[in-house]
This record gives structure tokens, C-alpha cells and sequence, in this order.
């Protein structure tokens, strides 16, 4: 399922696979594609065209709508968006810690609202392992509780325990619905969550117990809510070590270029984050001499690619006037190109740091790259 094949510090390069897509190599970015599509008009034609590797779909807008149940009666996610590579879900939990003023957690699970019609729901262990295997994803995350930074230790302590617990539920439903005859895929991974906020020694015991539990893979949540970057470094730096070295490492929701960099440094193998295709939306764009905005009057008439650097095909056929053009005009398009183009750097910026892996050369790579991507034009 994975292996490491080369490392460079605690940098590794590796390969993935699982039932759909064949191999991925890694480090990897997932493309957030939260109701079975990219916000901003990009199908599943253009996930391939950005070279995507992993999508990532979300269990609770998915629930509500269109509704698990009707996703496995068309066949499950892959066939329902015409997408034959990997997916991952995540378990509902972030979702959950979004809607604080809409939710009750208890042992058994969360009670909360939904935001679109008010309507009561309860999602627990089982009922996100239910939803997840309905969806048929490749990967499913288990049922956790991300909390806010700072939160008081005794909190965080009770958090991760009940986190725990809830692992333990996840895992045990979670095999009894991939033997279910008319699963919709039988092969389906599940990750456990790393939690415990800032506090080194919650995360560090955390992580060695659900290490115990032998998932398919284990991923750091609850960071990039709130806290200084370097403080998320600091927590990265104390859990890894306890990481079975075997297992793909997550990290979940980060992040900007640097983030990225600086987490594959520290053993992180899997990534997510809205902000490519959010920051795209509203035209900050992601290039290799620094993020632009641009809707600035200076690109009127610059005809010149969105990066003289980038072979998108955004950045083969068009201009920056046209860009911003499109995003005075009000036009659909200009999201569309622009989230094609951020995504499309993503993953190459992927594929760059998989290159300076394998010729051994990482760590000059980051250095010399780092405070460009970090820059803002």
C-alpha cells in the first residue's frame, strides 16, 4: 500500500496506492473538491489537466446533500463525478468544530444543526464510518474532535481520549461494513487523527496510542486553526518521531507553498488545503517569484502569462490583462482559469519537491525557493 523509497532528512519520497488510480507518488497534494467538484467550475477532465493525483470530498456536505444513500445508488463517488483516480473523505469532525454554535458533543457522538436548513443530525463513529463507506471512497477518515488553539489542557486531555475511544468504534465499524455484501469498495483504507492542540506531550501520547490500533495510515489534525506557523512546526517535530514509519503521514488542511515545504522537511507525506482554489476565486494567484493579486490596476495591460514560468494551460493561452479583464467583468471564467492555474502550481510544486528528492537535492531546493514562494508581488 505504501512504501518509502528514498529519504533526505526526515524528508521521504514514496508511492501510495489503493483501489482506484494506480500508483501516487508522494509527497502529494489532494485538490479539495468538497461536493464532488472544484469550486470554481473544474470538473473531473480538469482534475486530470492540473494533474491531480487524489481528490478530496467532504462527508457532511455529502451527507446532506445529495445524500449518501443516493451516491451509492449511483455507483459511489467515482462514477458519480467521472473521476477514475483517488479519493479520500474526511470523517465530518472539521465540519463539526466549524459549527460550534450549532452542536452538542457528547460520548456517543455530536448532535448538531445543519447549516443549510436547520434541520437536527447526529453523527458519531459509526454513523461517519456508514456515510464513508456509502460514498466508497478509497480513503476514509475516522471520526474525530478538532478543537480550537488555544484550549484549555484539561479540555484537550478529555478530547483526546474520547478521540481515542471513538477510533477504536471507527475501526471496529468500519471492518464490519468492508465485509457488508454490496460495499462499494471493499478496499477501502481508514486513517486515524492525531490530536491533542498544542501541547506536545497530549500529541506525543495521542499519537503512540492510536499507533497501537494499526491503521492504514495516520494523519496530524487540528493545526492551521489559529496558531503561529512555527508553533505548528513544533508540534509536527514532537509527533513524527512516533509515526509508524510504514504508514503515509497527513497533515490536514496546510497549507501555503512554505507550510508545504516546510512540513515534507519535517516527514509529511499527505496534503490538503482550500486556499489554492479560495484564494484563486478572489484572483491571488500562486507563482514562482510569489503570490500577485490580479485584479491590480498594473495588469491591465500586461500581456505577459499569469508566471513567465508556468506551462498551465492557463498560462500557455492566456494573459494576465485578460485575467483581470474577466475578473472586472464580473465572468465566470476568470475563476475558472484561476483556480486551474493555482491548482495546476500546486501540484507541480509537488512534483518539483518529489524531483528534488530523488536527485537528493531537497534541502537546497527549500532554501532557494522558500522565501520566493513565500513572497507577495
Amino acid at each position: 500500500m505504501f512504501e518509502v523509497i528514498k529519504r533526505e532528512g526526515r524528508a521521504r519520497r514514496g508511492r501510495f496506492s489503493c483501489a482506484h488510480g494506480g500508483v501516487v507518488q508522494t509527497p502529494v497534494f489532494m485538490n479539495v473538491a468538497t461536493q464532488a467538484a472544484i469550486k470554481g467550475g473544474l470538473s473531473a477532465g480538469d482534475l486530470e489537466a492540473v494533474r491531480c493525483q487524489i481528490a478530496l470530498c467532504n462527508t457532511y456536505h455529502l451527507h446532506l446533500r445529495p445524500g449518501d444513500g443516493v451516491v451509492k445508488d449511483l455507483g459511489g463517488l467515482h462514477r458519480m463525478m467521472a473521476w477514475d483516480g483517488p479519493i479520500l473523505t474526511d470523517s465530518g469532525g472539521f465540519q463539526v468544530f466549524s459549527l460550534a454554535s450549532l452542536r452538542k458533543i457528547k460520548e456517543e457522538g455530536v448532535h448538531f444543526s445543519s447549516h443549510i436548513d436547520g434541520r437536527k443530525i447526529f453523527m458519531g463513529p459509526e454513523e461517519s464510518m456508514q456515510i464513508q463507506s456509502n460514498l466508497g471512497s478509497d480513503i476514509a477518515m475516522a471520526f474525530d474532535e478538532c478543537v480550537e488553539n488555544p484550549a484549555p489542557y484539561e479540555y484537550v486531555k478529555d478530547s483526546c481520549e474520547r478521540t481515542l475511544r471513538w477510533l477504536r468504534r471507527c475501526k471496529a465499524e468500519h471492518e464490519r461494513l468492508g465485509a457488508l455484501p454490496g460495499c462499494v469498495n471493499p478496499g477501502q483504507m481508514l486513517f486515524g487523527i492525531n490530536q491533542g492542540g498544542t501541547y506536545d506531550d497530549l500529541r506525543v501520547w495521542h499519537m503512540r496510542e492510536i499507533a497501537k490500533l494499526d491503521c492504514d495510515g495516520y494523519a496530524i489534525g487540528g493545526l492551521a486553526v489559529g496558531e503561529p506557523a512555527e508553533v505548528m512546526y513544533r508540534v509536527i517535530e514532537a509527533v513524527e518521531p512516533h509515526m509508524p514509519p510504514n504508514k503515509p503521514r497527513y497533515l490536514m488542511g496546510v497549507g501555503t507553498p512554505g507550510n508545504i515545504l516546510e512540513a515534507v522537511a519535517r516527514g509529511v507525506d499527505f496534503f490538503d488545503c482550500v486556499m489554492p482554489a479560495r484564494n484563486a476565486r478572489h484572483g491571488r494567484l500562486f507563482t514562482w517569484g510569489g503570490s500577485l493579486n490580479i485584479k491590480n490596476e498594473k495588469y491591465k495591460l500586461d500581456t505577459r502569462p499569469i508566471d513567465p514560468d508556468c506551462d498551465c494551460p492557463v498560462c500557455r493561452r492566456y494573459s494576465r490583462a485578460y485575467l483581470r479583464h474577466l475578473f472586472a467583468a464580473g465572468e465566470m471564467l476568470a475563476m475558472r482559469l484561476a483556480v486551474m492555474h493555482n491548482l495546476y502550481f500546486y501540484n507541480r510544486l509537488m512534483e518539483r519537491i518529489r524531483e528534488a528528492l530523488d536527485q537528493g537535492v531537497f534541502e537546497d531546493f527549500r532554501r532557494e525557493h522558500l522565501p520566493r514562494l513565500e513572497a507577495k508581488i
